[in-house]
């Protein structure tokens, strides 16, 4: 009795995640009539996250759907803007992505950040427990069934990271009311409640700040406003509209 088969055909969009020799229209794949139609697309290179809908033979079906030889299927990417139902949006992001976490937070978007590796367990387990969209590059990390919610970062350059998170979730935007330091809500605050952070010309040069409820620092308009404030221009023009 020869192998059953199924045709997968695999979204340009997530072409990426699969090997060259699949890309590009419908592919025979042997099939052992046991395994899920979700693990045979991540057994492929596509983690779940990334697959907005699995048709077969022109019907959507769920990723527990059982392929049976001669099926036909269709790997679609994520329709945007993604709705996270069941929490408030907010998001974790792993080690390697810093940069995307300070520049969410300047927004004022929730964003939880390990700066150590605590591995792939634990940040799962912390995705759950604090029902957080896991961002991350690393494909074994967002296949991990603990997760409660998570996303590829398809970029490495920061720019093009943020509007994509962006793109994709569309969170609301609050610029300058959390910390770009440990995610905690700023309050207004006089010289005098943080002139402990202050250097001489600092102190001197500037009179409104903010403080963080959670750690304490201090913040003013200083030498790299410009710079934040252009981040924070070009987020609210692209995504809300506003200028």
């Amino acid at each position: 009795m020869s192998t059953p088969e199924i045709h997968v055909e695999v979204a340009p969009e997530l072409a990426l995640f699969v090997p060259h020799t699949r890309r590009g229209g419908a592919h025979a794949l042997a099939v052992d009539g046991v395994s899920t139609l979700g693990h045979v697309v991540e057994s492929l290179g596509v983690p779940l996250t990334e697959v907005g809908a699995l048709v077969v033979d022109g019907r959507e079906v769920p990723v527990s759907h059982i392929p049976a030889h001669g099926e036909s299927v269709s790997v679609r990417p994520v329709a945007r803007p993604q709705l996270v139902a069941g929490a408030p949006l907010r998001f974790l992001l792993d080690v390697h992505l810093g940069t995307l976490a300070r520049r969410l937070r300047l927004l004022g978007v929730d964003t939880a950040y390990e700066s150590t590796d605590i591995g792939d367990p634990a940040l799962a387990a912390r995705s759950a427990a604090e029902k957080r969209v896991m961002l991350s590059r690393d494909r074994g990390l967002l296949r991990r069934r603990e997760l409660w919610a998570g996303a590829f970062v398809y970029s490495t350059r920061p720019d093009d990271q943020l509007r994509d998170v962006l793109d994709r979730f569309t969170p609301e935007l609050r610029p300058w009311t959390r910390c770009t330091a440990c995610n905690g809500l700023l309050k207004e605050a006089t010289k005098d409640e943080v002139a402990d952070q202050l250097k001489h010309g600092t102190h001197r040069s500037y009179d409104v700040f903010a403080q963080c409820r959670e750690c304490g620092r201090a913040y003013w308009k200083g030498a790299h406003h410009e710079q934040l404030e252009a981040i924070v221009e070009r987020a609210l023009a692209e995504f809300t509209g506003e200028r």
